[in-house]
């Protein structure tokens, strides 16, 4: 199938900046989600609730950083014009960071793997600023639709890819030292120890490591710019004029504005779905990694079925279908536990049968979960290609850097909002429930933005 949206860029180049995602995504799935997260919280602290805590304050802090700086490196990188150096400059803090993630063994102190996720996560979006700017001078308005979901779905694959070898491989049951396929753990991992789960760390950096190449040998950059004190300086101007001129392009504020609002519940999801699971069922790093590989599935079939209504319908509605899905999704999990869901309307048998996720809580809340795999990735893609129709390639870097502040500036009020309510009521349900209120509010802003959100004819899609 070629992919390539204009004749400027040879489908090679194309591909290059689509495997980014592929690269970048396994840290997001089995770190951040399905492995390492829900190791952090339940097996290597005695207290699954603090931890719960800990881990969504990570996030805030890491949303913090990323709010405030996100912009700013996209005002320069519009200034360099470069984006490869700035690229490869994270991608050496992010690696590090994830191959020292080994050391977080039960019982040591969390300060240190809280850090290093601080740190691998502040890299990664950094570089999601840079690379995302690239991407309205490798295709046409006419095909960034269907290029950005393809690229999101060749980063669920690439984070599927890594899961299934976790669990099938690497991670065993704690009580028979097996792995899902029946044999022991490759490199004899010591699951009691949480080997199975820090292994995720090396793993995860010599991926992204090895699956960024292409984009750096065939993907073309922009052409160097300002030396980086002037673009700095340049940079700084830039984005003060930039923000002022969000004023008079209404349409524009509005989608970022929602768009901010609703990806709060979006990465409320993606840090705290996971170990909210854990934490419930006492799911193993085996049983909460199948629960992953389910979702990451349905996931790839989502964003080409999102491709396919993006490029007929447009980013608005694929946007807004996905939004309803990860309502109904949330709504689910926390209405379902241990014999009920629908918050008690509906009982679940409470006999659990042999075998992974034997009872019938643990399947309907997979089944949810479902929901969440089909829009995850449409939400966040069509996203990114609305605001690529809306603005043009000259300005890209300076808004996608505003894009990330949008996506973070407020994101800690997700996780924030998690803590607290988890704090003072002991459940973290009640903390969940808050991520329904930023995906409904988002939704109903988006509901009135224009589409293109720019007011640009030149970049509506035929």
């Amino acid at each position: 199938m070629s992919v390539a949206g204009t004749a400027r860029v040879p489908a090679r180049g194309i591909w290059g900046w689509m495997l980014f995602d592929w690269a970048a995504q396994p840290f997001f799935t089995v770190v951040t989600t399905f492995i390492f997260g829900p190791y952090f919280v339940s097996r290597m602290t005695s207290d699954p609730v603090s931890a719960q805590a800990t881990w969504s304050n990570t996030a805030t802090i890491a949303s913090i950083i990323i709010a405030v700086l996100s912009p700013v490196l996209g005002s320069i990188a519009d200034q360099s014009g470069s984006r490869k150096p700035w690229i490869g400059f994270f991608a050496i803090i992010k690696i590090i960071s994830l191959g020292l993630l080994w050391t977080a063994a039960p019982g040591s102190p969390v300060v240190v793997p809280v850090i290093l996720i601080i740190l691998a996560t502040v890299s990664a979006e950094f570089s999601v600023v840079f690379n995302d700017s690239m991407m309205p001078r490798l295709v046409t308005p006419q095909t960034v639709g269907r290029i950005s979901n393809l690229a999101w779905g060749l980063g669920y694959l690439g984070g599927i890819i890594v899961l299934i070898a976790v669990v099938t491989l690497l991670a065993a049951n704690p009580e028979t030292g097996m792995t899902l396929i029946g044999r022991p753990p490759l490199f004899g991992l010591d699951p009691v120890t949480g080997e199975d789960a820090r292994i995720t760390g090396p793993i995860s950096a010599l991926w992204y490591f090895v699956f960024i190449l292409p984009m750096f040998f065939f993907t073309p950059d922009a052409t160097k710019g300002k030396p980086l004190g002037e673009a700095v300086k340049a940079g700084l101007n830039e984005l003060g004029n930039t923000l002022g001129e969000l004023r008079a392009r209404a349409g524009l504020a509005r989608f970022l504005i929602g768009r901010m609002i609703y990806q709060d519940g979006v990465n409320g999801l993606v840090v705290l779905g996971g170990v909210f699971a854990a934490a419930m069922f006492q799911w193993s790093t085996m049983e909460i990694g199948l629960y992953g590989i389910i979702l990451n599935v349905v996931a790839i079939f989502g964003c080409l079925a999102a491709g396919s209504i993006d490029r007929r319908f447009g980013a608005k509605i694929t946007v807004l279908l996905s939004v309803v899905m990860l309502m109904v999704a949330t709504f689910g999990i926390i209405s379902t536990g241990p014999g009920y869901t629908l918050f008690g309307i509906v009982d679940l048998s409470a006999m659990s049968t042999p075998g992974i996720f034997g009872t019938a809580a643990e399947k309907t809340y997979i089944l949810f979960g479902v929901l969440i795999g089909l829009a995850f990735g449409p939400v966040q893609a069509s996203s990114r290609s609305y605001l690529a129709r809306s603005v043009s390639p000259e300005e890209a870097g300076r808004y996608f850097g505003i894009y990330a502040l949008s996506g973070r500036v407020t994101s800690f009020m997700a996780t924030l909002s998690f803590s607290m309510l988890t704090y003072w009521t002991g459940s973290p349900r009640v903390g969940m429930a808050s991520i329904l209120i930023y995906l409904g509010v988002g939704f109903i802003v988006l509901l009135a933005t224009p589409y293109p959100a720019g007011g640009n004819p030149a970049t509506r899609p035929k």
